[in-house]
Parts: structure tokens; C-alpha cells; sequence
């Protein structure tokens, strides 16, 4: 079946917000920054191609997630480097580590954080409950690690989850057991502690970065393995519900806007029909700064922003395609971010 026609198919020029939106695509060998017409304007080559998360730095240099040869037979969110270029696409900074997966991030303070896989032992892996029986990778289970490093790579802070209560949180029985959790997202928050979404737990944390405990969790089948998750400056989390694998009554996907004091869900985005907005995996959301909200629907590779009504008011559709080891030629685009036309990372740029 033929892809959607790329670039920009919706644009409200009234009701749209004005700014800069950067994306890699899945497996891709560019990044790319696009204007609200679609236009690209600045590009960075890429090594093996960018995977997952990318961001501009407060200095307006691009930190992304790429790949290596290495590491463990996984390929969902494989990494391997966290790389990051100057606005002409000189390589200024690189950290790999064969396990990492996902995420990655620049801190405040200068530091790097990212999710790693953290392969169980055999008594840790006896305490893993639920998934496939028997679809253990090469008979591995691999858990995660949120690691914290410094410029030089020095580790200054990680936590695992061989430190949960692995019992009591079983695997989802229609996922392999080659994962224990899933971490697909590691968002800090305002007060330097981290939020976690697990995908194949359904399952959202927090983690108190001092003492180390989980202080706040929030699971729900319908968030049907869920990505990231990250706190807005009104306190209250947004999130992007798969929809995979989910209840009967709920398999599409959403983006929601839940109270963190109560769990309740207090916005929501739903297509209509409810069926014509889906992305099994990948994908995410930003609140903007007028109050619409940029989706990226991973698996259409599309990115589209929505009023708080509902209303589609921008649209754009990935015309990069490139070939994924399981599925074949693609044009995912794991997450996107936008940039105010005024946001420091840009300035004196465009």
C-alpha cells in the first residue's frame, strides 16, 4: 500500500502555532528542522542513522540518539550513542554504550541522561511474571537502567529495575518475555526527580532522585503501552496512549492530559472517527506555549497539531522513508519537538 503524500497536507495559518519543528526519522540518515510550510531549514548528517529522541541544545546544537553495531540482540529502540553536532553538522560530543536504548537527554546541570539495558541473572529473571513463555531473547530477560553521566562519561547517578518489586508488576501476556518493563521514556522533571513510562507494564513512575524510591505510579491497561510521558509547567502529566494490545473499547491511540494529584484524565484527544488516529508504538506529544498540542503519530510518521477542541490545525506527513531491520521501509518518526521562533537554542540562527 502506497504512503500517505508527504510534507504539509493542513495549515491554519490563523490558529497554527508559529515556529521550528526538528525530527529524525527512524533509521534515517538525517535530522531534519522544518518550518511550518514544510521547508527544511537546517539538516545534520547522521551516522548510522538517528533512533528515538533528539533535541536542540541550549547552545542550538542537535543532541540525538543513533545506533552501533553492538550490543544485545534487541531491536526495538536500539541505540548505542548519544551523539550531538554543531548547527553545521560538525560532531562535538559523543558517549556510546552498547546497551543503550530509547531516550537520551541533556540536563540542566550538563549532565546526559538515558535508558540502558540491564540483562537479569537467573535469580532476578525467576522473578519476572507474565508475557509469552519461552520468548526470553537467546534466554536472557533484560531489564533497565536510567543512567546519569557527566561530559567526560563518568556515571554520577543510575537506578535499575532489578530495584522494583519485580513481582508486582507482571509482564503484558501478550508481550515476550525478552523485556522486563520496556522503559521508552526517562523525562526529568522540575524538582531533578524522573518520570518512567514502561511500555509492556502499562505502567507510569516516578523516581525520587535522592532516596531512590518509586513516589508516584500510575498504571492503566487502556494506556496500551504508553510513551512519553513528561510533567507540564501546570503540574499535570501528558502522555501518549497507544492504544496497542488495549481494551476492546479503546484500541486506538490518545494523547492524555492527567491530573498528577488525582489520576484523573482532565483532556484528551480522541480522531473522529476514533479509529483514524493509531500508532502501535514510538510517538508522543507537546503542549505548546498558546496552548495547542504537536502529536506525532509515530507509525504514519506523521506530525499534526490540535487545538484544545480538537481541531486539526497544522499536518505533516514524513517524506523520508528508510528501511528497518523488522519491518521493512518505514518513515516513523520516533518523537518531534517544536521551537518558538524567539527560543533561545535558535537564536541568531534562522
Amino acid at each position: 500500500m502506497k504512503f500517505q503524500d508527504g510534507g504539509v497536507n493542513t495549515h491554519d495559518r490563523a490558529r497554527a502555532t508559529e515556529g521550528y519543528t526538528l525530527f529524525a526519522p527512524v533509521r534515517h540518515d538525517k535530522a531534519y528542522l522544518i518550518n511550518n510550510d514544510g521547508h527544511v531549514v537546517n539538516q545534520w548528517q547522521l551516522g548510522m542513522g538517528g533512533i528515538n529522541r533528539c533535541q536542540l541544545t541550549e547552545s542550538g546544537n542537535l543532541l540525538v540518539n543513533e545506533g552501533s553495531e553492538d550490543g544485545p540482540p534487541l531491536y526495538a529502540g536500539k541505540a548505542g550513542y548519544l551523539r550531538e553536532y554543531d548547527w553545521d553538522g560538525n560532531l562535538m560530543w559523543e558517549h556510546h554504550d552498547q546497551y543503550h536504548h530509547h531516550d537520551g537527554r541533556r540536563l540542566s546541570n550538563g549532565n546526559s541522561i538515558y535508558i540502558a539495558w540491564d540483562p537479569f541473572d537467573d535469580a532476578l529473571a525467576t522473578r519476572v511474571r507474565g508475557g509469552l513463555p519461552g520468548t526470553e531473547k537467546n534466554g536472557v530477560i533484560y531489564g533497565d537502567v536510567i543512567k546519569e553521566i557527566t561530559s567526560d562519561g563518568e556515571v554520577v547517578w543510575q537506578w535499575g529495575t532489578r530495584e522494583m518489586e519485580i513481582e508486582k508488576y507482571p509482564i503484558c501476556p501478550l508481550c515476550p518475555r525478552a523485556e522486563f518493563a520496556h522503559a521508552n521514556t526517562c523525562s526529568p522533571m522540575p524538582n531533578g526527580d524522573i518520570m518512567v513510562s514502561f511500555r509492556v507494564l502499562n505502567l507510569l513512575i516516578v523516581i525520587d532522585k535522592k532516596t531512590r524510591e518509586i513516589t508516584w505510579e500510575y498504571q492503566d491497561l487502556s494506556l496500551g503501552h504508553q510513551h512519553d510521558c513528561h510533567m507540564l509547567p501546570n503540574g499535570n502529566v501528558l502522555v501518549f496512549a497507544n492504544g496497542f494490545h488495549g481494551q476492546d473499547v479503546n484500541m486506538f491511540s490518545t494523547v492524555r492530559e492527567i491530573n498528577f494529584e488525582t489520576k484523573e484524565t482532565v483532556w484528551e484527544f480522541k480522531a473522529d472517527p476514533v479509529t483514524s488516529f493509531f500508532s502501535a508504538n514510538i510517538s508522543g506529544a507537546q503542549r505548546l506555549w498558546n496552548g495547542n498540542t504537536l502529536i506525532c503519530e509515530g507509525n504514519r510518521g506523521c506530525l499534526f497539531e490540535v487545538t484544545p477542541e480538537g481541531e486539526i490545525v497544522w499536518e505533516y506527513v514524513n517524506p523520508y522513508l528508510s528501511a528497518h531491520p523488522a519491518f521493512g521501509t518505514t518513515n516513523w518518526i520516533f518523537r518531534a519537538f517544536r521551537y518558538a521562533p524567539n527560543a533561545p537554542e535558535l537564536a541568531g540562527r534562522l
